[in-house]
């Protein structure tokens, strides 16, 4: 049967309206809509320098506005403008550590943002569906080791973490206003570690190994024994618009769980691998864990009930995504591809291994 994923979301009257499409995520995201014929606009800050948005030349490839999400009246002008049928709200500030620099500004972009775009939303009839990109972090995590579902008790011991949590009960303060009230469905979802060419963010590892290769200084490595549940950026998008799909329909299920298959791998077993692909990378590793109390130790996801529900399930293993991103930046550095065609070659190849399922 020939895989349709976008096929609700090409019928639909209005395009998806993308928050933060600015962003690594986002990116990709616009570039995984546009190969399914899906209208999309976006709704975001400029893009930072040297992001993957500003290195494929994005400006201008979508209908968009530049501005902050919470800029209520701007937001709602041009959510009236494009009339958007379905929303995947990413728009957020996703940095743990930047967090504790900036906490009021984390809680308002984060929180308040989410307010603006549900609020705005459910006063416009012609807005079926809204999904919410929270993240893996919302868990209470005492490094047990378990994998986490759904269910699990939330909490956040870093500004981050708690601006998240935070948020998903903003989602569900308005899924109550739609039972009572009527109104769009409104879907939490949560990915792992996110990973995939192009990302150059701070304090993130394999950015920081990228920065490496490129200025030939050794990598300083925070946390080697930590796990994260790291998947390539297009296995939990795909996820996404299944979500965004299924709640255009009647839904029984408000939050979903992405992540890889298997256990979460060491940020050690990452910067090994970075050395298959640059042989004279170099890095070493901090003896005295500094962040111990910044961030989790260990972090695991359960993704049966999108495997069960959605018909989901990761396309490219933790080892493979991680040796395909470190392959992207090699053949981006070597200028043997630009990064618009690497990532739409990449996008066509990950949707042709769909259609194959």
């Amino acid at each position: 049967m020939e895989f349709s994923l976008g096929q609700r979301l090409r019928k639909s009257p209005g395009p998806v309206l993308l928050t933060g499409h600015t962003g690594f995520k986002g990116t990709w995201m616009t570039f995984l809509l546009e190969h399914l014929n899906v209208p999309v606009v976006g709704y975001s800050l400029p893009a930072e320098p040297e992001s993957l948005f500003d290195r494929t030349g994005r400006v201008g490839a979508i209908p968009e506005k530049f501005a902050d999400i919470r800029d209520y009246e701007t937001l709602e002008s041009f959510i009236d403008q494009q009339k958007p049928s379905t929303i995947i709200h990413m728009a957020a500030q996703p940095l743990v550590l930047n967090s504790y620099l900036s906490p009021r500004d984390t809680f308002e972009v984060n929180v308040k943002g989410t307010v603006n775009v549900l609020d705005i939303a459910f006063k416009k009839k012609f807005v079926k569906s809204i999904i919410v990109v929270t993240t893996d972090k919302v868990y209470r995590n005492d490094d047990a080791d378990k994998f986490f579902v759904e269910s699990d008790p939330l909490m956040g011991k870093d500004p981050y973490s708690a601006s998240k949590v935070a948020t998903e009960a903003v989602v569900c303060a308005w899924q109550q206003i739609a039972k009572v009230s009527g109104g769009p469905n409104v879907v939490s979802v949560r990915a792992g570690n996110v990973i995939g060419g192009g990302d150059f963010a701070k304090d993130r590892i394999i950015p920081d190994l990228i920065r490496g290769v490129m200025s030939g200084k050794p990598v300083l490595i925070r946390n080697p024994k930590s796990t994260r549940p790291w998947q390539h950026v297009l296995d939990p998008l795909v996820g996404y618009l299944m979500a965004l799909e299924k709640s255009l329909q009647d839904i029984e299920h408000f939050q979903f769980n992405f992540g890889p298959s298997k256990k979460s791998l060491t940020v050690e077993e990452v910067a090994q691998f970075a050395k298959l692909v640059f042989k004279d990378l170099k890095f070493k590793f901090m003896e005295i864990n500094t962040q111990e109390k910044v961030e989790s130790k260990t972090l695991n996801l359960n993704s049966d009930l999108a495997r069960s529900y959605l018909s989901w399930a990761p396309i490219w293993s933790q080892e493979e995504s991680i040796i395909r991103t470190f392959e992207w930046w090699s053949a981006l550095l070597g200028n043997s591809e630009s990064s618009k065609r690497l990532c739409e070659d990449e996008v066509a190849e990950f949707v042709g291994a769909l259609n194959g399922l």
